[in-house]
């Protein structure tokens, strides 16, 4: 395990879920990606064959996503919630009054919330980034990548339960 800044924090079912996408992507997925292409290949005519263009650009799909999982599970900082002091940190649930709105959110990686429909904004965010390490109360102001500023009053962080 990486202690890298950059790396994300996952939950140990996370973690779980994504080697296990990895694995078959890698594995099984691969596999029957090229059976695809190979069937495609022997119509005939790759100018004009749907089915092999499409198996190959499948097949590109997978490969940036297994480049993705092996990046993310290798630097990932896998555990328990962070401890729940109010500080807000990657692993925490937010909520915050952001330009006059109160907004719920994970900060951490997409990839933790899984299928859930909970809005993710990661650490290296420029929202992110001016959260961390605050606590209900603190108000800090951000740049918006438009420029704008915009003001965060956070209200509470709690551990991200999943």
């Amino acid at each position: 395990m990486s202690t890298n800044s950059a790396a994300a924090w996952l939950t140990q079912e996370s973690y779980d879920r994504l080697k296990a996408e990895l694995e078959y992507l890698s594995g099984p997925g691969r596999t029957e990606i090229v059976a695809r292409i190979e069937q495609a290949r022997s119509e005939g005519d790759l100018k004009e064959n749907g089915g092999y263009h499409a198996a190959k650009e499948e097949q590109g799909k997978s490969e940036a996503r297994i480049r993705q999982l092996t990046q993310l599970l290798n630097d990932a900082h896998v555990g328990e919630a962070p401890a729940d002091d109010g500080i807000v940190e990657p692993g925490m649930m937010v909520s915050a009054k952001i330009a006059g709105d109160v907004e719920n959110f994970l900060l951490g990686s997409r990839e933790v919330a899984g299928d859930t429909d909970i809005d993710v904004y990661s650490e290296k965010s420029p929202l992110g980034a001016a959260i961390q390490g605050t606590k209900a109360g603190d108000t800090v102001t951000y740049a918006a990548p438009n420029g704008k500023q915009i003001t965060v009053e956070i209200i509470s962080a709690t551990p991200y339960a999943g």
